[in-house]
């Protein structure tokens, strides 16, 4: 989830600085709904990011509560 809210924050960002360049460079107004939008996609990629850093931690703890050793033995060699 962490991918994918990197690509969502990053595009609504992209989108905004290029509202915010069209309005200052062309003089065109924004109509409709495109910066609710904009923030809407950029929080929710926020969140998305979140959850999968919250996820990654979550599920490491899991891997090393348990508690298993990190080599396992097939034999025994001994040598003399």
């Amino acid at each position: 989830w962490t991918y994918i809210g990197l690509a969502v924050a990053g595009v609504a960002f992209l989108y905004g600085a290029w509202m915010i360049f069209d309005t200052l460079a062309f003089g065109n107004a924004v109509r409709g709904y495109p910066s609710l939008l904009v923030s809407i996609l950029f929080l929710g990629g926020i969140q998305l990011i979140g959850i999968g850093v919250l996820g990654e931690y979550i599920g490491r703890i899991y891997i090393e509560t348990k508690a298993r050793p990190k080599y396992i033995l097939k034999g025994k060699n001994s040598v003399k």
